[in-house]
């Protein structure tokens, strides 16, 4: 024994002789004395006297705990025990599970149940996996992982268990979303165009794609082409050209003879889309439609016969687009927009509106490559990993609040310069109207602030007409400054922006604010993104170094990732996609590549019943809809 060791230290012998020592009120000490091969030590229990009853001179005594030498020799401030004879202690002397307890349950009884259970009925838990899978991946049978995960031989054995036990859940795990893979694409239909639209509309750029966006367009048309249904994910930095790809996409269907939807998660980002994509598509005689909760009765009938007849070619909506009166002439592709806001029956409600509709989905929000390997298994993915020529960092600051005066000179200096700022307020509350009062009444504060300018508002609750005025004016360099809500969040592009301003920055996730600073950067201009705020929390305090210090979207999505968590950071498309009860998505990364290399070259029809089975008990969302 040393008493020198860090940590607990386990001792066996026999009692020598006890006492319980009267400390002060309702303070006992019990004092044993412990005779072994190791010599003699003291083991010290704290209110414990109950353990008089089985303290007998000559008993075996197993004891665990921190080790001090005193000047009586070796005392024992004890953490666990073992008393009598055991051949196999449960709570001393091994590695030893600690289990969540509730209530008046006690660690000590509920591990001595555990352990009797894993020993009597482990060995009769039936193997998911087949012998010969467990050789090739050299992984312990479902009996010895139970055994050693519980009560481990060693460090090794339970490293291996764990090992098991990761391998299981996420070969389940892949072999579901593979079977979802091979039931989505099949049944696909080729949409060769009939005319040049998609190619014309490049054409029309006034500037040249990137060869990212190049590949991407290539893949989408390859998808188009094939019989093999599309279903793909496009994702990239705030600013790569992403929308690009989804019109791309959504012309090619057009000019194949089909129509195309693309739904947003609110409103204000439909409008936005359908603004953006309508400016652009029309002087191609593409006709476009809008369909959100807040159209008129006759706006909403006339775009519903247009669907049906076939007269739009394009529609763009919100969760509007799922209800039943929704019918198309002939949907050929859905364009789902910030997918991660979506449930998966949402999605699959507008599945439902064709017979086998391509599918394309982007997202603003770059996912970590941990997450998309995982939770976007089911969709091949595309990832625009590069900014058009000329862009630079926006340089990102933080200042409290008392420092307002100082940010807004700086913005003066900028607008006199030539460019033009963005002032972002907060969302106070939970609510669209508080929202838009904050912003009236900084606008109002600003309009005085810079008398030579002229600012503008933005928020979600003005008329689509008030708001397109307001865009293309501040497009045009007509509006200096405009004062928004987080309405601006995605969807405006000003090259000649080089200030944005974000207002109570803790009130903002870290993704959202990544895309607030997208909206400057977009030109060959030095530009910058000004954080205030009064951050009271560790978190919020965090977020904000995260920001300031790092600049592509990708690195912020990982310490986002490692910041909130897997569940959080999905929010509704981690239904059933992200309960793992082992697997660490960041840790497990390898395994999970190992399994997926197995399943490219499987052959379904000689995977076991039991594999489906148990993937509906463990992952009981994965295979909704799927007959398997």
């Amino acid at each position: 024994m040393n008493a020198t060791e860090e940590g607990p230290v386990s001792v066996a012998g026999v009692i020598d002789s006890w006492e319980e020592v009267k400390l002060r009120r309702n303070l006992t000490l019990l004092r044993v004395i412990l005779h072994g091969n190791f010599g003699t030590c003291t083991a010290l229990w704290f209110n414990q006297s109950f353990l008089k009853r089985s303290l007998r001179r000559g008993t075996p005594l197993m004891v665990t705990g921190k080790v001090e030498k005193t000047l009586y020799g070796y005392e024992i401030s004890v953490v666990d025990y073992e008393i009598g004879n055991c051949k196999e202690p449960v709570h001393v002397g091994r590695l030893v599970p600690v289990y969540g307890t509730t209530g008046e349950l006690s660690q000590r009884y509920l591990r001595r149940v555990i352990f009797q259970l894993v020993h009597k009925y482990a060995s009769r838990v039936k193997d998911v996996l087949s012998p010969e899978l467990r050789q090739r991946f050299n992984l312990y049978s479902a009996s010895e992982a139970l055994r050693e995960i519980h009560f481990p031989r060693d460090a090794v054995s339970l490293e291996r268990a764990r090992e098991r036990l990761v391998f299981e859940e996420l070969f389940l795990f892949e072999a579901g979303l593979s079977k979802i893979r091979e039931s989505l694409r099949r049944d696909g239909v080729a949409r060769p165009p009939r005319t040049d639209l998609a190619k014309a509309f490049i054409k029309s750029l006034p500037f040249p794609l990137t060869a990212a966006q190049r590949r991407v367009i290539a893949e989408v048309e390859r998808d188009l082409l094939s019989t093999r249904r599309m279903y793909r994910l496009v994702q990239g930095d705030v600013g790569c050209g992403k929308t690009i790809v989804a019109i791309y996409a959504l012309l090619s269907v057009v000019a194949a003879g089909y129509q195309g939807a693309l739904m947003a998660p609110t409103e204000i980002l439909a409008e936005q889309h359908y603004l953006g994509i309508n400016r652009i598509v029309s002087p191609l005689g593409v006709r476009v439609g809008l369909l959100t909760g807040s159209l008129s009765k006759k706006e909403r009938e006339q775009n519903l016969a247009g669907l049906r007849s076939g007269e739009i070619d394009i529609i763009i909506g919100t969760h509007a687009l799922l209800e039943r009166e929704v019918a198309f002439r002939d949907l050929g592709l859905i364009v789902i927009d910030e997918q991660h806001r979506f449930g998966v029956q949402q999605r699959d409600l507008l599945l439902s509106k064709a017979a086998s509709p391509d599918v394309l989905v982007m997202t603003a929000t770059p996912i970590p490559r941990s997450m998309t390997m995982t939770v976007y298994g089911d969709l091949d993915v595309s990832v625009i990993d590069e900014l058009p020529a000329g862009r630079k960092p926006v340089k990102t600051y933080f200042l409290p609040a008392s420092e307002r005066s100082r940010v807004y000179r700086f913005v003066r200096k900028e607008l006199m310069a030539g460019r033009q700022a963005y002032v972002v307020c907060p969302l106070i509350e939970e609510s669209e109207h508080l929202n838009v009062e904050a912003a009236v009444a900084r606008y109002e504060e600003l309009k005085e602030e810079f008398a030579g300018f002229r600012v503008e508002l933005l928020h979600g609750r003005m008329k689509i007409e008030e708001k397109e005025g307001i865009m293309e004016a501040f497009r045009k360099g007509e509006i200096q400054l405009l004062v928004a809500t987080s309405v601006i969040e995605v969807g405006i592009d000003v090259p000649n922006a080089s200030v944005i301003v974000i207002e109570g920055v803790e009130r903002f996730g870290l993704a959202q604010l990544h895309q607030l600073r997208g909206r400057v950067g977009r030109g060959s201009h030095e530009s910058y993104c000004v954080l205030i705020g009064a951050p009271q929390t560790p978190e919020a305090r965090e977020r904000i170094k995260i920001l300031v210090k790092y600049h592509d979207g990708f690195q912020v999505a990982e310490h986002d990732l490692a910041l909130r968590g897997p569940g959080e950071l999905l929010g509704t498309r981690q239904h059933g996609y992200s309960d793992f009860r082992v697997v660490d998505i960041f840790r497990d990364m390898p395994v999970y590549k190992k399994i997926k290399n197995y399943f490219n070259n499987c052959n379904f029809n000689e995977i076991e019943p039991i594999v489906w089975k148990e993937i509906n008990f463990r992952f009981p969302n994965l295979l909704q809809g799927l007959k398997i």
